[in-house]
């Protein structure tokens, strides 16, 4: 097998192109205006990651609902009135020559009723969210794939659609959180119907020169539980035949193997499932050039960076110089206000353990 190069240019199944295989991963940022509308902050933080040669990057979440917002001055994507800003941001970023991917979501019963208003939902009643109805489940899917239009009248390449972390995807595909007895609960392809209706109603919305794709978490880890690799290992089988053009991993440390079978990482099982045209992309406490090529070694076609695209925004530049070593935690707010982050953002990350530096 002959292993790619992280300059490599990354070929879609659609004949997309992106210019090399790093990914700016979605990020949580709290950097857009309280309506869901881009702000100045967003577009910095997101430019100079394409002016630091990111061949694809995306946006943070983005919520497809009022009622599925994660958090405050968030990025949304649930109105035609948002598209000005999409467009502004695509247009930027393919100046920069980057391709541009939309992440849409909806938080469940993580979302943030301070900040929408509204009562959320979920598969079943978790932590104070109200049980699904079948209207509730009609009207997402139609939301998602309303979603995915705007990003393409927008003009961005694509979207990924945010089946990780725990959000409402994840909370019906979980043993924990889906606990219903009727069609969207019980067995794996019960459980799996949702995450699927939407993938097929976003694939059948958008023509095909525009990407979809799909983030996984694979096991358990954090806010996403009740998973099993061999039922996700399934699911992203399916999801490929509904119509996906790249699978992207949340492994949170993707150095190690997965949980299960720890003889095995979750690359290797992934690639199995998942043919050498719908790409794989892997993220997961990844930094250096050399954890990077081991991605690509294991079977990714793509590693997408997250913490490390915070402190080193020309990664993909800079990595040509064998000598050159990423910054990593902590940094000071000055480092992190010069490298893009806004205050509100480097507000965030201080509740990340370790990665802002005390003053």
């Amino acid at each position: 097998m002959t292993v790619p190069k992280l300059d490599d240019a990354l070929i879609f199944r659609n004949g997309t192109r992106a210019k090399n295989r790093v990914v700016l991963a979605p990020m949580t940022n709290k950097q857009s205006h309280e309506d869901g509308s881009l702000a100045d902050d967003e577009l910095r933080w997101l430019r100079a990651r394409s002016k630091g040669g990111f061949g694809v990057v995306m946006s943070c979440a983005t919520h497809v609902a009022k009622d599925g917002q994660g958090w405050p001055n968030e990025l949304g994507i649930f109105d035609d009135a948002l598209v000005p800003g999409w467009r502004k941001l695509a247009d930027a970023l393919r100046e920069d020559g980057a391709l541009s991917i939309a992440q849409i979501f909806h938080g469940g019963f993580r979302a943030d009723t301070a900040a929408s208003g509204l009562r959320p939902w979920s598969a079943s009643e978790n932590d104070g969210s109200r049980e699904a109805t079948e209207e509730d489940l009609q009207r997402v899917i139609g939301q998602f794939a309303d979603a995915a239009a705007r990003a393409h009248t927008a003009g961005l390449d694509g979207v990924e659609l945010h089946g990780a972390h725990g959000y409402l995807l994840t909370q019906f595909l979980s043993t924990v959180n889906n606990r219903r007895t009727d069609a969207w609960g019980g067995s794996l392809e019960n459980r799996a119907r949702l995450i699927r209706e939407v993938t097929r109603a976003v694939r059948a919305r958008v023509p095909a020169t525009f990407l979809v794709g799909m983030r996984l978490s694979p096991e358990d880890f954090g806010n996403a539980k009740g998973l099993d690799l061999d039922e996700s290992l399934a699911v992203a089988g399916w999801l490929v035949e509904d119509g996906l053009d790249f699978v992207d991993l949340s492994l949170w440390n993707a150095l190690r193997n997965t949980t299960k079978r720890p003889d095995e990482h979750a690359l290797t099982a992934f690639r199995r499932v998942v043919p050498k045209d719908v790409l794989l992309f892997v993220a997961g406490s990844l930094w250096t050039r050399a954890d990077a090529e081991r991605m690509l070694a294991l079977g990714a076609d793509g590693v997408s960076l997250g913490r490390c695209a915070i402190a080193n925004p020309d990664w993909p530049d800079r990595i040509h110089d064998p000598a050159w070593e990423p910054k990593r935690p902590p940094l000071t707010r000055q480092e992190l206000l010069d490298r893009g982050l806004s205050s509100a953002f480097v507000g965030y990350m201080s509740s990340w353990k370790g990665f802002v530096a005390p003053e």
